[in-house]
C-alpha cells in the first residue's frame, strides 16, 4: 500500500463545499476522487487537511490517499488534472510515509480574508473576493482583532452546527493587509473551529462600520456567547492559503495565495 500526500488549488465558487455528499456530486472531494480512482483503476478515498465550505477557496489545501496502484508521481498531478474541472487543480503529488495524516500531523492552518468596502461591487473579482456596502474602518477592526491572538474559548465565534469538542483554540498570528481598495486579514492558528474565520470577520465588520466599539470585541470574546457577536460573512473572501507541517515530511511549498494578491510589510495596517 502506498500514501500519496497532493497539494490541491480550488475556486470554491461553484462547488457545494468540499465534503463528499449524498446529494450532490459537485463537491471538490467527489470530483477529485473520481478522478484519482480512474487513474488508480480501484476506488481511492481521500482525507483533506480541512474542510472547506461552499463557496471557499483554497491555494494549498493538503490531502493524501493510500492506494495499491504504482504510477509516477507526474501521473498523480497532470493525469488526474486531465480529468478535473477548470476550478480544482493538482500542483503536486509526493508518496510520504503512513505516518503522515493530511490532518493530524498538521501543526498549523493560515487562512486569508480579501474583501473590499463601499462603492459597487466588482465584476471581474466578483466569486473570488467578499464585498461590503459600508465604509469600513479597518484600522479600528485590526486594533479590534488584537485580543484574539492567543489561548482562547472561541465558542462566540463557534456556529452550531460545529462537531468540535472543544472550542479552545490557539491564534498564533492574525495580520492585516491592505492592496489597493482592497483589505486583507490572514489568520493562523492550530486548527479551527466550523465558519470560526468568517464569524470572526462578520463581527469586525461590525467595529469597521462604527455600531461597535474597539473593546467590544473582547467582551465578544469572553462572553463564550455566539448570540452576542456579529452575523457571519460571505465565503468567497475566505481562502485556505498554507498547513504547516513537519519539515520531515519534506512536502512542496507553494507561494501564499491567492495569486492576484502581493503583500508586503509595506501594506500592513
Amino acid at each position: 500500500m502506498h500514501r500519496i500526500a497532493l497539494g490541491l488549488e480550488y475556486l470554491g465558487a461553484d462547488f457545494n463545499g468540499f465534503q463528499r455528499q449524498k446529494s450532490t456530486d459537485n463537491t471538490v472531494q467527489t470530483q477529485l476522487e473520481k478522478a484519482l480512482s480512474n487513474m488508480a483503476g480501484e476506488p481511492v478515498t481521500t482525507v483533506c487537511a480541512g474542510r472547506t465550505d461552499a463557496g471557499v477557496h483554497a491555494t494549498d489545501q493538503v490531502l493524501h490517499f493510500d492506494t495499491l496502484a504504482v504510477r509516477p508521481m507526474v501521473a498523480w498531478v497532470r493525469g488526474v488534472n486531465a480529468q478535473l474541472p477548470d476550478e480544482l487543480r493538482v500542483h503536486w503529488a509526493k508518496e510520504v510515509g503512513s505516518d503522515f495524516h493530511a490532518r493530524f500531523s498538521a501543526g498549523g492552518r493560515t487562512y486569508r480574508y480579501v474583501a473590499q468596502h463601499g462603492g459597487v461591487k466588482p465584476a471581474v473579482l466578483a466569486k473570488q473576493i467578499s464585498h461590503f456596502i459600508y465604509d469600513l474602518d479597518v484600522d479600528a477592526m485590526a486594533m479590534a482583532s488584537k485580543c484574539l491572538l492567543g489561548k482562547h474559548d472561541f465558542s462566540s465565534f463557534q456556529a452550531s452546527r460545529c462537531q468540535a469538542r472543544n472550542p479552545v483554540r490557539t491564534i498564533s498570528k492574525l495580520n492585516w493587509y491592505r492592496q489597493g481598495d482592497l483589505w486583507v486579514m490572514e489568520i493562523k492558528a492550530d486548527a479551527f473551529l466550523y465558519n470560526m474565520v468568517r464569524n470572526i470577520v462578520g463581527t469586525l465588520v461590525e467595529v469597521g462600520r462604527g455600531v461597535q466599539s474597539i473593546e467590544w470585541m473582547a467582551d465578544v470574546l469572553e462572553a463564550k456567547n455566539r448570540c452576542l457577536a456579529g452575523t457571519k460573512a460571505p465565503p468567497y473572501g475566505l481562502y485556505l492559503v498554507d498547513v504547516e507541517y513537519d519539515e520531515r515530511f519534506a512536502l512542496p511549498k507553494r507561494d501564499t495565495g491567492p495569486a492576484f494578491l502581493a503583500l508586503s510589510a509595506d501594506n500592513r495596517v
